[in-house]
């Protein structure tokens, strides 16, 4: 079986077209994907975390492909959301918080070792 972990760091307060790119793909890569019967899992890291409060409003450009493969999302990165401000948004919008790496000093990330061991191919936007 195909096994792909998308990942999305791309940052939407940069206001650029290219940020919104990014996120409309990497929910393309998902949404492909699970269409086709694959194991698919979806991360935001890093800045991406700031994304959870945007997607789930309606009117978000990509909310529909949002709802359509929000069951494959596993969350956010716990101590990225810590650092980019997005911790209180992601747990409002019902976003789980991923900390499965306890890295030093944060409150945990997403392992992304462990997704490469368990033979997911790693896709980062």
């Amino acid at each position: 079986m195909n096994k792909t972990a998308v990942i999305i760091l791309s940052d939407p307060k940069s206001g650029s077209e290219e940020s919104l790119g990014r996120v409309f793909n990497a929910l393309v890569t998902a949404y492909d994907a699970k269409q086709r019967g694959h194991d698919v899992t979806v991360l935001f890291q890093g800045t991406g975390t700031r994304w959870s409060g945007l997607i789930t409003s309606p009117d978000h450009p990509v909310n529909g492909l949002y709802e359509a493969v929000k069951d494959k999302i596993a969350g956010v990165s716990s101590g990225c959301a810590d650092v980019f401000d997005a911790r209180e948004t992601a747990l409002d919008h019902g976003f789980k918080l991923v900390s499965e790496c306890a890295v030093p000093g944060t409150s945990g990330l997403p392992s992304i070792a462990r997704l490469l061991a368990d033979g997911y191919n790693v896709v980062t936007f």
